[in-house]
């Protein structure tokens, strides 16, 4: 049984976390299997949106702990380098996420856990339903984080919350994330699907490569100087106006009505 499912309806692709049987934990197969999905959305034509979910009654509970444990049995060393090259599959995930140059939403319910939350915070957009409840966890068992959450979190909530949401592995409610910054939306469990899929139509409807400019200059923005980073806009945005999808975002203001965009370049 496939562990990440991959379907593509109307320009929009969902990758589902398919192990409800164990909470989506991440195993070896997940990995394999996420990594490709991941890099496979990202060049797919077809595709002018992404939304992460999973199956069953949990987003993600974190790393398959039973097969952490029977890691213990490798030296020191030899453990050292599994996990190694278990992270670095991990992280071209993260970085697929990051840089494809389509809005990717996370739209997540029940544990959101370990690697689910830093998953989550890969994502450009994230709905929560509101059974959703986080915990970073590694220091719970030992470990720091990966997936880019210490990437991620102290550019969402600062540097002070990061290090409590990290250092104590404390659990929190969706309304707390949202309170926090690291959730879009907090919506009733029941209406999570369609509203994930409200937003992910609208995303996919709008204009492609300029969403994917906005996402690159915002990305880059926090390592930028003022200087490079208007000049990065000036850049884009003369590019975004050479673009059909201008034309056509122009002629549905003039002419009231929604614009269509294809997006493409």
């Amino acid at each position: 049984m496939a562990t990440v499912l991959y379907e593509v309806r109307d320009s929009v692709a969902t990758l589902t976390l398919n192990r409800p049987q164990a909470l989506n934990a991440l195993d070896l197969a997940m990995i394999d299997e996420l990594a490709a999905a991941t890099a496979r959305v990202a060049y797919d034509p077809a595709v002018r949106t992404v939304v992460i979910g999973a199956a069953g009654e949990h987003f993600m509970a974190g790393g398959d702990l039973k097969w952490f444990r029977a890691q213990l049995a490798l030296p020191a060393a030899e453990r050292q380098a599994c996990f190694s090259r278990l992270i670095a599959a991990v992280h071209g995930s993260i970085e697929q996420i990051r840089t494809m140059e389509k809005p990717v939403l996370a739209s997540v319910h029940g544990a959101v856990a370990g690697f689910g939350l830093s998953l989550m915070l890969a994502a450009d957009l994230a709905l929560a339903a509101d059974d959703a409840y986080f915990t970073l966890a590694y220091c719970n068992i030992g470990l720091s984080p990966d997936g880019g959450a210490t990437w991620s979190l102290p550019r969402l909530v600062g540097v002070r919350r990061a290090m409590e949401i990290a250092l104590l592995g404390d659990r929190f409610d969706a309304a707390r994330a949202a309170e926090l910054g690291l959730v879009n939306r907090v919506v009733a469990r029941a209406e999570l699907a369609a509203e994930t899929s409200a937003l992910a139509a609208r995303l996919a409807s709008g204009p492609t490569v300029a969403l994917a400019r906005t996402k690159a200059l915002l990305n880059q923005s926090l390592t930028q100087p003022l200087s490079a980073q208007l000049s990065a806009e000036q850049r884009a945005f003369a590019a975004c106006a050479a673009e059909g999808d201008f034309a056509a975002g122009l002629a549905g203001f003039f002419e009231r009505r929604p614009p269509q965009f294809s997006g493409k370049s």
